[in-house]
């Protein structure tokens, strides 16, 4: 042990003096590099912790909501193109990536205290999770829908004429946001008999059908 502190001190000897082993051009090197090794791990660590086999690597998560996102068209459907979990859950813009993955670290407790290891317990709490993530996705704008989704981008001349009304009236507007509307898109709903609907039709879309209809 005293040999450790011994080549620590000497270390931090030559580090804390004047540059007059190391030039300040070497030392600007060295801290440049180390900059650099640092921010490529820290990405490669946030990068990883996106990708599926990372979020299925527990059984919680593996067992119940993975199986219901793989019945979905998100999972499966004609042009191949497969949402994975941090697409609808983790903002691509770096900023918001961050602030995501500062909140998922509560989760951990989660897991340690075992709140959803079992399936009646997730079934328990299925309702809790979706309200506490359509909470979030509404006060964020549903900004992980509009990782793949853009609303200028819609044409809205190849939707069914009520769904584009729809988005005309509440998406283009900004009066609503995707989450509103959108609740059961990649995982079994919770029973939502006491849920408000997100929007409400425009009365033209309620009203009954003519003859000229």
């Amino acid at each position: 042990m005293k040999a450790i502190w011994g080549a620590l001190a000497a270390i931090w000897s030559v580090l804390s003096r004047p540059p007059g082993y190391l030039s300040l051009g070497l030392v600007t090197l060295i801290a440049f590099a180390a900059g650099v090794i640092f921010w490529g791990g820290f990405n490669t660590a946030m990068e990883f912790t996106n990708k599926e086999a990372f979020c299925t690597g527990c059984h919680e998560m593996a067992d119940n909501p993975y199986p219901e996102l793989a019945t979905t068209i998100h999972f499966s459907n004609r042009s191949g193109v497969r949402a994975i979990c941090s697409d609808c859950h983790v903002p691509h813009n770096w900023t918001d990536k961050i602030a995501r993955k500062m909140q998922a670290s509560k989760e951990v407790w989660g897991k340690l205290f075992g709140t959803i290891d079992t399936r009646e317990k997730f079934l328990d709490k299925r309702l809790v999770l979706a309200e506490h993530e359509w909470a979030r996705l509404k006060a964020n704008d549903s900004l992980e829908c509009r990782n793949c989704h853009s609303a200028v981008a819609m044409d809205l001349t190849k939707q069914t004429p009520r769904a584009a009304a729809i988005h005309t009236r509440y998406l283009l507007s900004g009066e609503r946001t995707c989450i509103d509307c959108h609740k059961g898109i990649a995982h079994q709903l919770p029973d939502m008999s006491h849920i408000a609907p997100g929007w409400m039709p425009p009365p033209e879309l309620n009203a009954a059908p003519t003859k000229a209809d």
